[in-house]
């Protein structure tokens, strides 16, 4: 059963993939047809109200497919104020076959006439709260007829996700939806038509560009809605902590503080003023630290813990006992992920091994990309974590979905990149569900790379890509 957002998602990355939204929407208004076809008989009355956008062009498009019927389309406004190019192409299209499709101006001058059958295509699933004019006029004269009513996607008013309206709603016979049921459909007393419409397998296996919508951001934020992180790390190396705290303010993040050994902090601190280090004695993270660094977790969103600490005896025993206490979000990189298996913890984890660290984990790999997404699969169903398992192919999955990013070029083996890639998966792991941060973290420090790549040659370094992660994030999908 699949969200509103996944859908959307799903449609840009069937564009990146080479499938366009206009083939879908084709798609999906052959399959309004189909289903009209079943309900109304040849040569009955056929009233469409179509609203501006992709949702109402369906049903221009449905519109086409019914020439053995009396058909009028409603336009629900003016056409010059149609939202996207596919449905005024499509609008177009029906004034060139010479369809009755009307525009409607003014909706209290809204005339169904008596049809035997209406098509509901005012609202799709993105839009929610109570209709408004004119889409609330329209719902209440689609009531006053006693027409079989067919929605499309969703009726409108009705939040496709809970199946609740906030007032007045289309009240649906009968709905087409498509590649895959909304969970608000279910709520519904109405038969629900599932259309396959072409969007490729690919499209949910593979990270593309469509994943970067989950990503909007409210007009009306406060500075910590996007995440406080806290990176725990440094010690025997003090770039990784500071790459992975850079990367997370890249990434979203809007503070980010990096727990470390005093005799590093200063250092740290130096590698951007936007850190703010909060140092714990000695050379090295130990046991006796834990207590302090709770103190300190339960006041973030997220931790990253392991980014430059070693694999000292008693840092190692500190990061088990810092995981059998905490509860909350956690990306696990570098050294830190030979805990995890035996950590005894409640917390969320999003762990970022390469595949030699996946082996030492206890994980089996293999040459083949889809045998190991198989592989990573399991083993992230065995730790009870979700794993973003790095290499030319990047594997992530939960152990119940799996994805694949195939952004990256080979110049990413220069050192610094996973501690770059912690960071963004811990700046992301604030907003999003475990999986969907750690495959946007996954698309983006790629395309990172490849941005970086495309500016330096081979010859770059980790820091070109903590630059590059706005453009690989919220920059133009061409660059």
């Amino acid at each position: 059963m699949m969200r509103v957002q996944d859908q959307a998602v799903l449609d840009e990355n069937a564009a990146a993939l080479g499938v366009p939204r206009k083939q879908l929407m084709e798609s999906s208004g052959n399959a309004v047809a189909r289903v009209v076809r079943e309900l109304a008989a040849p040569g009955s009355d056929v009233a469409l109200v179509a609203g501006r956008g992709n949702n109402g062009g369906d049903a221009l498009v449905a519109a086409r497919f019914l020439k053995r019927y009396d058909v009028t389309v409603h336009l629900l406004g003016r056409a010059e104020t149609i939202t996207t190019d596919i449905a005024r192409e499509n609008w177009d299209a029906l004034q060139r076959a010479d369809i009755d499709a009307r525009e409607v101006r003014d909706s209290a001058g809204l005339d169904l006439g008596e049809p035997d059958l209406v098509v509901d295509a005012m609202l799709g699933t993105g839009v929610t709260g109570a209709l408004r004019e004119p889409e609330a006029t329209a719902a209440e004269r689609v009531a006053e007829t006693n027409a079989t009513v067919v929605a499309v996607d969703v009726p409108s008013g009705v939040d496709a996700n809970t199946g609740e309206s906030a007032g007045a709603a289309v009240d649906a016979d009968h709905v087409v939806t498509f590649h895959d049921d909304k969970p608000g459909l279910t709520e519904l007393d109405a038969a629900v038509t599932v259309a396959d419409i072409g969007i490729p397998e690919a499209a949910e296996r593979f990270v593309e560009r469509g994943d970067l919508l989950r990503l909007s951001r409210e007009p009306r934020s406060h500075k910590g809605d996007h995440g406080e992180l806290l990176v725990i790390g440094g010690g025997p190396y003090t770039g990784a902590p500071a790459l992975s705290a850079q990367a997370a303010f890249r990434a979203g993040a809007d503070l980010v503080r990096v727990a470390c050994p005093s005799s590093v902090a200063r250092e740290v601190q130096s590698f951007s003023e936007g850190i703010i280090a909060r140092p714990f004695t000695g050379d090295l993270l130990e046991p006796n630290h834990v207590d302090q660094l709770l103190d300190r977790a339960v006041e973030h969103d997220v931790v990253v813990i392991g980014p430059g600490l070693g694999n000292a005896t008693g840092t190692l025993e500190a990061v088990r006992e810092f995981l059998g206490e905490f509860d909350g979000r956690a990306v696990v990189d570098a050294d830190a992920l030979q805990v995890v298996p035996d950590a005894d913890t409640d917390a969320t984890l999003l762990c970022t091994p390469h595949q030699g660290e996946l082996r030492a984990m206890g994980g089996e790999t293999d040459t083949d990309w889809e045998e190991r997404a198989n592989l990573v699969a399991d083993s992230a169903a065995d730790l009870d974590a979700t794993l973003l398992v790095k290499g030319a192919y990047d594997v992530i999955s939960d152990g119940e979905g799996t994805r694949v990013n195939r952004t990256g070029n080979p110049g990413m083996t220069v050192g610094g990149t996973g501690d770059v890639l912690a960071g963004a998966a811990g700046a992301l792991l604030a907003t999003q569900e475990p999986t969907h941060a750690a495959a946007i973290a996954a698309y983006a420090n790629g395309r990172a790379g490849d941005v970086a790549a495309d500016e330096s040659g081979r010859g770059f370094v980790a820091t070109d890509l903590v630059d590059a992660l706005p453009t690989a994030l919220w920059g133009d999908a061409d660059e």
